[in-house]
């Protein structure tokens, strides 16, 4: 139900439901605001997922990370009928003949072709770098986004499917940076951060600016480090942004420079190495931020 819907009476919002009439009742007056309601639900019930899935008659949700959004048809490549038994040889030589027209009908058109390979080219780079369905999903519509603003003439589909997962990623918050998505999805840095600012500039979309707690958990997870370490280098980095430490440095230098600190002052050190390793940085960068954290923090290290 609506949270907003008011009662048109007696303005009161406590409206009930009711599941075994379909009508919408508010509580306070007793006023019937909706009756014979749909219900949009199944009409069994299951009580755990297997129940479910056993119970349901539809097939898999519809998502954009595939070409035709899921809504096509596929043979099946088994040579079996309704009942399980096996076809005869005239049948299998027709299941096969339809099973290849099916396959060409499916994709059909220029742009079937070029999100079917988008579409790969997804599944192979969200594999390498680990990200989520969710991101999958965000960076398939900015690329079909780009299809409709004939955005990809010209350039290439890796290109701009990298340039939709970096923007995807820096809309969701998750800390990867353009250095790390290049080396995996084979684009030369300048060419994906080219297509990245044609993306923002295009499709007009708002990027919030990056945090170095964005980064703080994933690094301290991979230099198996505690959880006393995040926190503490989630506390160097609030003290930081209150004088104004992190305006324009890398936010991923100030992580790291903070985790270096945090890690020392609670015995886990890590060297300078290890961490800019972890963060795809210099030792140098890592040293300058550490400096400058420890004078203007006033912080005490015993290294």
């Amino acid at each position: 139900m609506n949270e907003d819907l008011i009662c048109p009476y007696c303005k009161d919002k406590n409206i009930i439901y009711d599941t075994s009439t379909g009508d919408v009742i508010c509580s306070s007056c007793g006023l019937v605001i909706e009756h014979h309601l749909i219900d949009q639900g199944a009409e069994w019930r299951a009580f755990n997922t297997e129940e479910k899935d056993r119970k349901s008659r539809v097939g898999a949700p519809t998502t954009l990370t595939i070409h035709d959004k899921g809504l096509s048809t596929i043979i099946d490549w088994r040579d079996k009928d309704a009942q399980g038994k096996k076809l005869s040889p005239k049948r299998r030589a027709e299941a096969s003949r339809l099973r290849k027209w099916q396959l060409r009908m499916r994709v059909h058109s220029s742009i079937d072709r070029n999100l079917a390979y988008a579409m790969n080219e997804l599944d192979r780079l969200a594999s390498q770098i680990d990200i989520s369905k969710q991101i999958k999903e965000t960076s398939a519509l900015i690329y079909r986004r780009a299809i409709e603003r004939n955005l990809i003439r010209g350039r290439s589909i890796e290109s701009m499917m990298a340039a939709s997962i970096y923007t995807a990623c820096r809309i969701r918050k998750i800390p990867i940076t353009i250095d790390e998505l290049s080396m995996n999805s084979r684009i030369d840095k300048k060419e994906l951060g080219r297509c990245y600012r044609l993306l923002l500039w295009e499709l007009g979309i708002k990027i919030p600016s990056r945090s170095p707690k964005n980064f703080v958990s994933r690094f301290v997870s991979e230099l198996c480090l505690s959880s006393n370490t995040q926190r503490r280098a989630l506390i160097i980095l609030n003290k930081a942004r209150k004088i104004g430490l992190i305006g324009g440095k890398d936010p991923s230098g100030m992580a790291a420079a903070s985790i270096y600190v945090a890690a020392i002052q609670e015995g886990e050190k890590r060297t300078q190495r290890e961490i800019a390793s972890i963060a795809k940085i210099t030792e140098v960068t890592v040293r300058n931020r550490y400096k400058e954290l420890i004078n203007k923090l006033n912080l005490k290290v015993s290294i």
